[in-house]
């Protein structure tokens, strides 16, 4: 049976990557057949869906030989009624649904993985695979959520990309979820589990919700330990055909879902979507009579930080094509992003609009050809909202670093500003372009830590990553030769340091710092810290749609400082004392 379907066209299509069947243990009513299944998913309005049963490929294989031997029965004429009626509607409705195999792996200490393949691959690869994550035998047709001790999670990513299939952690924000969100442990496991190459996307539970404390803002590429942008979507679990009426948490078919912009309707145009970039390209599924949803306006919501910036103009005259292009150098050198042009990060202005954005396109391209070096794959789109239109630019992070925009100048981003690279920060690009290099691959959760000296005064990096704020910097105490001040000032997102800072640096956050600690030494403003044991909130002011702080930690009857501090860097006692709420 070919599982090509109708209308292989670009567009939106309604995904649920997430389905059980009776040959789950714990499938909910066992006497439903996979042709209801798909019928459900029909009247639900699926374009895809996916058979994950617990640790086996049964329920998919099941279906599958099922039309086998109703196509033989046809051929030797020997078809039933009965069983022509069956075949038909199986007929139609593959005409209809992309239907994927895959399973839902139960990994070493009992996190959940999606495994979900193109039709073309095998059940006997595919169970070969569940044999290779060391599942029994015995219970290769099991179902069973409880399969013993099997693969661990990181490993499991790596064999099942390796396999060719499609790897997301199931319900990653709730039970069994590789997020482990809520426990105040996991460290390095959690940021292992979430940011792994190897992973493509995370299944949430909480997409549709808006605001700062949700999965898939945790993992928007913002925070300093989480690095990379995840892929974030949802799906029905169902464990039933439709929603229980007495438990309404028990999810039928499509009773929640996502939209993903397919160039066509196959599993490759599927790989494509997780293994890029662009993050505008999934949504949570909505009915015709709810709101749309926009991922322009929701960028204009988040505001500029670290991956993402606003530009209303990118016109020659007042320099505004070459901070477009600055930006663009950044992004690469650091974490990737995306930039906006023809859109205010202010949202009281609305939407400003570009005029003759092919022209601006065109140049785009070419200044970026032109003044950008090495060679940087960047893409860039148009997008109408409001009837005006927009310029968005989507930059990687870049695989040969540093970049530099006109041959020599090098630029780095720092939460919502775009820097020039000081000496130290340009050696750090190098070793991490070199240990690309010599790993062959790009990871976009990597970052060479090893490449910084550590100054004297530091404690040792497992006490103060303890301690540490995750975000701004850290003001080492200054040298003083010939009547100036040098400073370290140390990156407390990846642990770089910078060596011999003076007032006049050209870094806002650097001379701020250097001000506020002058300021701390000559006219001895320490009785306005306030304490909580060891740990000092000095000030908190108002950044661009984010609260910052500047800290301090006694240790050993001497102070350290940090400066910059933004929200998402706080934990433990630095969240109690700024009364900041936990995640």
């Amino acid at each position: 049976m070919s599982n090509n379907t109708q209308n292989p066209k670009p567009g939106w299509y309604c995904v649920d990557l997430h389905n059980h069947t009776p040959a789950s243990t714990d499938y909910q009513q066992p006497d439903v057949k996979m042709i209801e299944i798909l019928q459900r998913a029909e009247a639900r309005g699926l374009d895809v869906i996916a058979i994950t049963d617990h640790n086996t490929v049964a329920g998919y294989r099941k279906m599958m030989e099922e039309i086998r031997q109703l196509n033989l029965l046809k051929g030797l004429n020997r078809l039933l009624p009965e069983e022509k009626r069956l075949l038909d509607e199986y007929d139609r409705l593959f005409s209809k649904i992309l239907v994927l195999p895959g399973f839902e792996f139960t990994a070493t200490l009992g996190f959940h993985i999606l495994a979900i393949f193109s039709p073309d691959k095998s059940i006997r690869e595919i169970e070969h695979l569940l044999l290779s994550l060391n599942i029994a035998p015995n219970l290769l047709d099991e179902g069973s959520q409880t399969v013993g001790a099997t693969t661990d999670v990181v490993a499991a990513y790596k064999l099942i990309n390796q396999s060719g299939g499609l790897v997301i952690a199931a319900h990653a924000n709730s039970s069994n979820g590789v997020a482990m969100r809520g426990f105040n442990f996991g460290g390095q496991t959690k940021i292992a589990y979430t940011q792994d190459p190897n992973l493509h996307a995370l299944e949430v539970t909480d997409l549709e919700q808006k605001g700062t404390r949700t999965t898939a803002t945790f993992f928007n590429g913002t925070k300093p330990e989480y690095p990379r942008r995840m892929h974030c979507i949802q799906g029905s679990d169902s464990h039933r055909l439709t929603t229980d009426a007495t438990r309404r948490k028990n999810l039928g078919v499509g009773d929640r879902t996502t939209d993903i912009l397919l160039k066509e309707k196959d599993f490759q145009s599927i790989m494509d979507v997780f293994n890029s970039n662009d993050f505008s390209k999934t949504r949570p599924h909505r009915s015709n009579a709810e709101p749309s949803y926009n991922f322009v306006i929701t960028a204009q919501e988040e505001g500029a930080n670290i991956i993402q910036d606003f530009h209303e103009s990118m016109t020659v005259r007042g320099g505004k094509l070459y901070a477009v292009l600055a930006d663009i150098c950044a992004f690469s050198n650091t974490n990737g992003g995306t930039l906006f042009v023809g859109l205010s990060a202010d949202m009281k202005k609305g939407i400003v609009g570009l005029n003759d954005v092919e022209k601006n396109v065109a140049l785009l391209e070419k200044e970026i050809s032109n003044r950008i070096s090495p060679p940087l794959n960047c893409k860039i789109d148009v997008h109408e909202l409001n009837g005006k239109k927009i310029v968005r630019i989507l930059v990687p992070r870049g695989e040969d670093p540093p970049y530099s925009l006109d041959d020599y100048k090098i630029y780095i981003r720092e939460e919502t500003e775009t820097n020039l690279a000081v000496r130290d920060e340009i050696v750090n690009l190098v070793m991490r372009g070199k240990h690309l290099a010599q790993a062959q691959k790009t990871e976009v959760s990597e970052t060479v830590k090893s490449s910084s000296p550590t100054p004297e005064k530091a404690i040792e990096t497992d006490e103060r990553a303890a301690i540490d704020p995750q975000t701004g910097i850290e003001l080492f105490l200054p040298e003083e030769r010939n009547g100036v001040r040098y400073f370290t000032v140390r990156d407390l997102r990846n642990g770089n340091i910078v060596n011999n800072v003076t007032q006049t640096s050209a870094r806002r956050l650097w001379q701020y710092a250097i001000k506020r600690y002058n300021d701390m030494i000559d006219k001895d403003e320490h009785p306005k810290i306030k304490w909580l044991g060891n740990f000092g909130l000095w000030r908190k002011y108002k950044g661009r749609n984010i609260d910052i702080y500047d800290l301090v930690f006694k240790e050993d009857e001497k102070l350290r400082y940090f400066f910059g501090v933004t929200s998402i860097g706080l934990h433990g006692n630095w969240k109690v004392l700024t009364g900041e709420k936990e995640d």
